[in-house]
């Protein structure tokens, strides 16, 4: 039976194109959660003043990859020591943030977090937050598959991502 996941890391489209990539992932959907705003669309989410993230619900098979795999992917992905931003991309929609399910989830997220500090010089800024789910419009999905792959932004920033992905968890990226 299928599990979800639900983190925020940057900007979606990175973080949907890692995931996709990662073997037991069924599928990556982009949205927005952890705001005020009901129902928010793209254009009120990069204003800064719905309180949501840009955010992926992963939805993944638990036998083929573990809740601890999704987690210590998600930061080992991208830098969860920068507050509010993720290079460029700068305010509160781009924060590092985990949004448990559960309290199970929550336990592990807090897990995942105490090992990327306890491996690394700087403490991470990753948050746990809970929130309503709201998917992103539809050209927001598979975005690297498509339009990313014109968009001289994602050139940039996706492909360093998927290498840190294929160099620290080389045996959970698809073939």
């Amino acid at each position: 039976m299928s599990e979800q996941a639900i983190v925020a890391g940057g900007c979606f489209w990175c973080t949907e194109a890692v995931f996709n990539d990662v073997v037991g992932v069924e599928s990556v959907e982009s949205g927005y959660i952890g705001g005020d705003t009901p129902d928010p669309t793209y254009k009120q989410v990069c204003s800064g003043t719905t309180g949501h993230a840009e955010a992926v619900r992963i939805t993944y098979d638990p036998g083929r990859v573990s809740l601890p795999e999704i987690y210590d992917m998600f930061l080992g992905t991208h830098d969860p020591t920068q507050l509010n931003r993720q290079g460029n991309d700068v305010g509160t929609q781009y924060r590092s943030a985990i949004f448990p399910l559960d309290d199970d989830q929550h336990a592990e997220a807090r897990a995942a977090i105490d090992r990327w500090n306890a491996a690394h010089d700087a403490d991470a800024v990753t948050t746990i937050e809970s929130g309503e789910w709201y998917k992103a419009e539809d050209y927001h999905q598979e975005y690297w598959q498509g339009e990313g792959q014109r968009n001289p932004y994602c050139q940039a920033t996706i492909p360093p991502k998927l290498m840190k992905l294929r160099k620290s968890f080389a045996n959970r990226v698809k073939g």
